[in-house]
């Protein structure tokens, strides 16, 4: 089967591609194992910071390639990020796509004046990016986690310098209806229902 040698453009993502990323990460991960994790703990509920959503689009426009970063404090006080999940789908993988967004990610959140970034991941892939386990050795995760998967890069140097402490998320809550809203909508005959 030929595949398009074209290399897949990488832009911000858009709501239009949220559909795309969902299907795109339960190809990757499947559904409930990446709901599952520990890292989805810090993610649920919260939007990704601002500009550090990355997709990657194929020649024909889907998205083949996905990763977030998202607002976190590294132990009390001291603001961090968390990135994942990275996704690229099986036909645009050993092409470097998941290198280059891992490239934009760091990039920009260096230019944007972040300090850290965290993962859960793979250790020999993430190391190529300056990744490692040493400035995590004092943190948690609020649920299980391997430690040698915990990594961290600093982006300003000390950022992580004697953190220590439970990670946390802090980045904007996705909003969400109030139940007066809900109820308003059902008695306005939004919601349809069914026999």
């Amino acid at each position: 089967m030929d595949f398009p040698s074209a290399t897949p453009a990488i832009s911000l993502e858009a709501p239009a591609d949220i559909a795309q990323r969902e299907a795109l990460l339960d190809l990757s991960f499947g559904r409930a194992a990446r709901l599952a994790k520990t890292s989805e703990r810090l993610r649920e509920g919260r939007l990704p910071a601002e500009g550090l959503a990355f997709a990657a689009h194929g020649p024909d426009g889907r998205l083949v390639g996905t990763l977030r970063l998202w607002h976190v404090t590294a132990g009390p006080a001291r603001p961090a990020l968390l990135l994942g999940p990275l996704a690229v789908h099986p036909w645009f993988r050993d092409r470097g796509l998941g290198g280059a967004l891992m490239a934009s990610a760091i990039n920009e959140a260096a230019r944007l004046g972040h300090g850290a970034i965290m993962l859960v991941g793979d250790a020999p892939y993430y190391a190529r990016f300056g990744f490692s386990s040493a400035p995590t050795g004092e943190l948690w995760l609020p649920g299980p986690f391997d430690r040698a998967r915990f990594l961290a890069l600093e982006l300003k140097p000390g950022a992580l310098a004697g953190a220590k402490g439970l990670v946390s998320a802090t980045g904007e809550a996705v909003a969400s209806p109030s139940l007066s809203e809900l109820v308003a909508r059902d008695t306005a005959g939004e919601f349809k229902r069914s026999a």
